[in-house]
């Protein structure tokens, strides 16, 4: 296997699904247009419902578009089968076959092309050993973890020298420690075979942990796409500002800290307490999470939540409390589209 050979960009110009038909049309993805680099680690970063699994299942061939194209390098793969693609898929279930060894499973994919059986089992141990499977290669998937399962899973795709890989919410079923070590993995996986990664999540901390670029979908629209940092930094609408972040950003009321027809969003760690504060509320409850502190605070127009370094003189529940902020961490959104505003 060539790891780290030249692989495919893809690219997706204006592509559009719906189901059904009539009053009961449902738009699924909607004139999406997208670049994904060779190479690139890129998310598909959205809520439930927003079309990023759609998204994905139309490069894999799953899905066919109802408008637009789907090109993966300079070919266009609409009326292509999935098998032609040069693709690999990961699924949230793992979809491994219970009654085959963890060998089985990972030589499959070879066994469906005919791959020699000397051959296939060299490539199965190649990509168990860069995923630390070798000793479970004769093991059935009911005697492994859910994050061992989920590693079989990926060197089945390894083992196929894909073009491209794609990943639909492959962690979303292992519990939270165990997530954080495969986000590890899969970021040391990526840098190993230097290939192409379309990853699919909810998960607003793998997003910003594991990609060189993230795509934010919202009803099935492309909303913006960006480095973690720079989406997290200048969010293009009140959506994303709201969606990246954790506790999310506060959004004031339109008219407040500025005019009318602009609403001010400010991220919970840049508002600070000042006797003489811009803005006020009464703390409703305290979040100490250890090496910071959540403030949660009730005004007449909305809660403020404020992120502050834990001291001595927090304030307590039912005091009122006041927050400044420097200007220069203030977001500005159009206070009717929800679009960034300069």
């Amino acid at each position: 296997m060539a790891y780290g050979a030249a692989v495919a960009q893809v690219r997706l110009e204006q592509v559009t699904k719906t189901f059904g038909e009539g009053v009961d049309e449902v738009t699924a993805v909607d004139h999406v247009s997208l670049d994904v680099q060779d190479h690139e680690f890129m998310i598909l970063l959205g809520p439930s419902g927003c079309g990023k699994s759609t998204l994905l299942r139309m490069v894999a061939g799953l899905e066919d578009p109802t408008g637009g194209d789907v090109f993966i390098g300079d070919r266009r793969v609409n009326d292509v089968e999935p098998k032609l693609r040069d693709i690999a898929m990961v699924f949230q279930s793992y979809a491994l076959y219970p009654h085959k060894t963890v060998a089985a499973n990972i030589e499959f994919p070879l066994k469906v092309r005919g791959v020699d059986k000397s051959e296939r089992a060299a490539q199965a141990l190649k990509a168990a050993d860069v995923l630390g499977l070798t000793d479970y290669m004769k093991r059935k998937p009911g005697q492994l973890s859910g994050g061992q399962r989920q590693r079989v899973a990926l060197a089945r795709a390894i083992v196929r020298d894909p073009a491209v890989f794609l990943m639909d919410e492959p962690l979303s079923n292992l519990d939270a420690k165990l997530r954080g070590d495969t986000r590890a993995e899969l970021v040391e996986l990526h840098r190993r075979l230097d290939s192409t990664f379309i990853y699919v999540t909810h998960d607003q901390v793998e997003a910003m942990t594991m990609g060189s670029r993230v795509a934010v979908l919202n009803g099935g629209r492309l909303e913006q796409v960006g480095t973690p940092q720079d989406v997290y930094d200048h969010p293009a609408s009140a959506f994303v500002a709201q969606f990246i972040g954790t506790p999310p950003m506060n959004l004031l009321q339109p008219g407040q800290l500025g005019s009318s027809d602009v609403q001010v969003g400010i991220r919970p760690e840049h508002l600070l307490i000042a006797a003489d504060g811009a803005l006020e509320g009464t703390v409703c409850q305290i979040e100490h999470l250890g090496h910071e502190v959540l403030l949660l605070t009730e005004s007449p127009t909305g809660r403020l939540t404020a992120r502050v370094a834990p001291h001595a003189d927090l304030p307590a529940v039912g005091d009122t409390v006041r927050f400044d902020v420097a200007d220069g961490h203030l977001h500005r959104f159009d206070a009717v589209t929800g679009v960034r505003v300069s």
